[in-house]
């Protein structure tokens, strides 16, 4: 099995922390979250992960080469971009990919199994599998109903329940064959896939989620993990080859 993780964003939400670290080496307890992404990817029988760096890349480089061995038989290829591409362009630098894979960014905390999510994509023949949680919004103002002028329903303040993306998703390599040129990320990929009459299906999953993108988020990832490591980690990985 195969991932490509992005790595490349500036995390300007991060400021200023980001400003002297990339977003992916923000520590989660004692580790970065980029350390536990790796890890958990290697559980789930990863074999090969293409990380794909920008902005401050050298520091990953750099951290990568001096990371104690806790990955076992995972080939690492890293992959610099001269300039942003999204995360649908940075797919066709790597160039060699074959087989259905994950593509994820390396900033999110998540007790998602990837093994499962990979099942089920390649069962279901799909271009496109999109990871997904119900997520609830509250609305802060009453919404109206109307029927021409008529007000007909007036609900105080509802609850929406949406199903969104949680940015993590497993593609078929045909989906590649679609990539729009230049700069593009996978939502503009998917909805091209969806036009084409593709199938780009969901892969619905409960369990915990955070992106490393706000302060309070970081804190409420940092939270979580150190109050059950055990959701997200399993041990038994062990050591990390980078060519």
């Amino acid at each position: 099995m195969r991932a490509v993780v992005m790595a490349g964003g500036r995390g300007t939400r991060m400021r200023p922390y980001t400003t002297v670290l990339p977003k992916p080496l923000l520590p989660v307890g004692d580790r970065p979250i980029l350390a536990i992404l790796l890890e958990q990817l290697a559980v789930a029988g990863v074999k090969r992960i293409d990380l794909c760096i920008g902005y401050l890349g050298e520091l990953i480089q750099a951290y990568l080469a001096d990371m104690p061995p806790s990955l076992d038989g995972v080939q690492l290829r890293i992959h610099a971009e001269a300039v942003p591409l999204g995360t649908a362009g940075a797919l066709s630098q790597i160039g060699d990919i074959d087989e259905p894979f994950l593509s994820l960014n390396g900033d999110v905390l998540t007790s998602l199994d990837y093994a499962a999510m990979m099942s089920e994509h390649r069962a279901s023949g799909a271009a496109l599998t999109i990871a997904a949680q119900v997520h609830d919004t509250q609305v802060s103002s009453g919404v109206l109903e109307l029927e021409g002028g008529e007000v007909i329903s007036y609900v105080e303040k509802p609850v929406l329940a949406h199903v969104v993306s949680r940015g993590i998703y497993a593609l078929d390599p045909c989906a590649l064959e679609h990539l729009p040129s230049g700069r593009t990320d996978i939502p503009a990929l998917a909805q091209r896939l969806i036009e084409m009459g593709l199938s780009v299906r969901a892969y619905q999953f409960d369990g915990s989620w955070y992106d490393i993108g706000t302060l309070g988020d970081h804190e409420a990832a940092t939270a979580d993990f150190q109050r059950d490591p055990g959701r997200y980690v399993r041990r038994g990985a062990s050591e990390l080859t980078s060519t």
